[in-house]
């Protein structure tokens, strides 16, 4: 415990000074956490025996960031049409290497492997990538709105809170199971108990930033401690899957990039687009 604290700690300036500095500082400090990222899925799924592709993953995380930074491009639609075309020709064409849980299909690939393997890999590679950088994409969109600093604190306090109040909640109240077969250590009291914890991060946000009207503060932690856990469990979902317990251990005390990143995936793209079509 007294790691994960001072680790939360060494960070926590870091992530001030990114969020307050914006532009070029969030953007970069966004790509290495997307990079970081990337490497813990494409080695979960290598421990399961599949070998999606490193480059391919990173390039398609990297597309919807680079959209947002410079929306005069108009390059999402053509750029993703682009790398999916080439990703599936070289995959095609890659030896395939990895040993499946479930058997491929018998048809063999132009290198002597098997369909199946290469069509899994293909699609590993696209939907880690999308789904990793597609999320952290809407923190640069977050930050670039009017009040853009306050939203993302907003999102990433009412998120700490409501994991911290679930956590709390299920060990001190937790009886019935939330969802044994992704997470069996949440509970229905943890998922209740995030509620009020979510709701609690909105008002001491809003009273450090009066700017904010309590009624969004709020649905905001409401909103956050509801996707939250989504965000948590379509992580726990891969590490079941491919049997690992941490990501990494890049981050002492936390884990990977992505066991402390992964309640914010779902709370990013719910907060700005409220923010956008509600707010403002």
């Amino acid at each position: 415990m007294k790691t994960r604290l001072f680790t939360g700690l060494a960070l926590l300036p870091v992530v001030i000074i990114l969020v307050w500095a914006g532009g070029w500082f969030l953007f970069a400090g966004v790509v290495v956490v997307i990079l970081l990222a990337i490497r813990e899925f494409i080695h979960m799924m290598r421990v399961k025996g599949h070998q999606p592709s490193l480059w391919l993953a990173t390039l398609f995380a990297l597309i919807p960031l680079i959209h947002v930074r410079f929306p005069t491009w108009d390059i999402l639609t053509p750029a993703l049409t682009l790398s999916m075309m080439l990703a599936l020709i070289w995959q095609l064409f890659a030896p395939t290497r990895s040993s499946m849980s479930t058997p491929p299909l018998k048809s063999p690939t132009f290198t002597g492997g098997t369909w199946g393997g290469s069509a899994i890999d293909w699609a590993l590679s696209l939907a880690g990538g999308m789904y990793i950088g597609f999320a952290l994409s809407h923190l640069i969109l977050l930050r670039s709105l009017q009040g853009g600093y306050t939203w993302v604190w907003l999102a990433f306090f009412c998120t700490w809170s409501a994991d911290t109040f679930a956590y709390l909640g299920g060990r001190i109240f937790g009886k019935r199971k939330f969802w044994v077969r992704h997470s069996p250590n949440k509970t229905w009291e943890g998922i209740f108990a995030g509620v009020f914890g979510g709701m609690f991060g909105g008002i001491v946000i809003m009273l450090i930033f009066p700017t904010i009207p309590l009624k969004h503060a709020l649905i905001i932690g409401i909103l956050a401690s509801v996707v939250a856990p989504l965000g948590d469990l379509s992580i726990s979902m891969m590490k079941r899957y491919t049997g690992v317990k941490d990501t990494s251990n890049l981050i002492p005390g936390h884990g990977g990039v992505l066991d402390r990143i992964d309640s914010l995936l779902f709370v990013l793209i719910t907060v700005f687009y409220y923010v956008a079509w509600v707010v403002l």
